[in-house]
């Protein structure tokens, strides 16, 4: 129950002050020794907490899914699952959804306010679609259109330069690329828009695993630019919506 219809209820004398204060008490979090869900974050953040679900079991996660919806869970996501693990989830939990490319799986009863502005999620080649669709689904997930441009990467410049309408009507830009992650620098140096760099592990040896996309990223020479940890498409979509709120909502 939440703390909104705690107080409903007291309100319609549905539930004692003292009920009610016994309720708030263990509101906070509920301990289920393996997890502990934080049912106070979305009252703080506006976001409910998101489970991350490598290296939890998809017994934890199902575990995990059917305390948020006992506890009135509408907006529930998890990044990171595997397809198998969300076969065994949805056994379960059969009103879960899942997105196999960005590997995330979700359930709303009901979609978020819709943020006025546009979130415009740009990757540089297919390979790095896992980490963008990341992006994309988490920002649309909490309430924003979002625009997705793929394969623009610099190698082919002309196919980037043809999409700058598109990225001149966002509020603000994901650019996500592997190898020597120079997709972020070229946007940053084109539009005035904040634009959250992802550098992403796609790459030949020299790339380090995306370390090199990550310094180059951070080394940009392009002001306005930001940056996440590598392959972290989850954190990027996560800050486009933040910055996307200021914008307020649409009527």
């Amino acid at each position: 129950m939440t703390t909104e219809e705690i107080l409903t209820k007291v309100s319609r004398r549905e539930l004692s002050v003292e009920e009610a204060q016994k309720r708030l008490q263990i509101q906070p979090f509920d301990d289920m020794g393996y997890a502990k869900i934080d049912y106070h974050r979305e009252v703080r953040t506006g976001v409910p907490e998101v489970i991350y679900c490598a290296g939890k079991t998809a017994e934890q996660i199902a575990g995990i899914v059917q305390n948020m919806r006992a506890h009135g869970g509408k907006h529930i996501l998890g990044t990171r699952c595997d397809v198998e693990k969300y076969k065994i989830v949805k056994e379960t939990c059969p009103e879960i959804s899942y997105d196999e490319t960005a590997r995330i799986l979700f359930y709303q009863e009901e979609e978020f306010p819709l943020n006025r502005g546009k979130i415009v999620v740009a990757c540089a080649g297919t390979s790095d679609l896992p980490v963008a669709k990341e992006a994309a689904m988490t920002a649309q997930f909490l309430g924003n259109e979002v625009v997705e441009i793929y394969d623009v990467g610099v190698a082919g410049i002309h196919r980037l330069l043809a999409q700058m309408e598109t990225m001149q009507q966002a509020n603000v830009i994901v650019a996500v690329a592997g190898m020597e992650g120079a997709l972020a620098s070229v946007v940053g140096g084109l539009t005035d828009k904040p634009v959250i760099a992802v550098p992403t592990s796609v790459g030949y040896g020299a790339s380090f695993g995306g370390v090199t996309a990550l310094l180059a990223m951070l080394n940009s020479c392009a002001s306005g630019v930001s940056v996440v940890n590598i392959d972290n498409g989850f954190g990027a979509g996560y800050m486009a919506h933040s910055i996307n709120c200021l914008a307020g909502k649409r009527d």
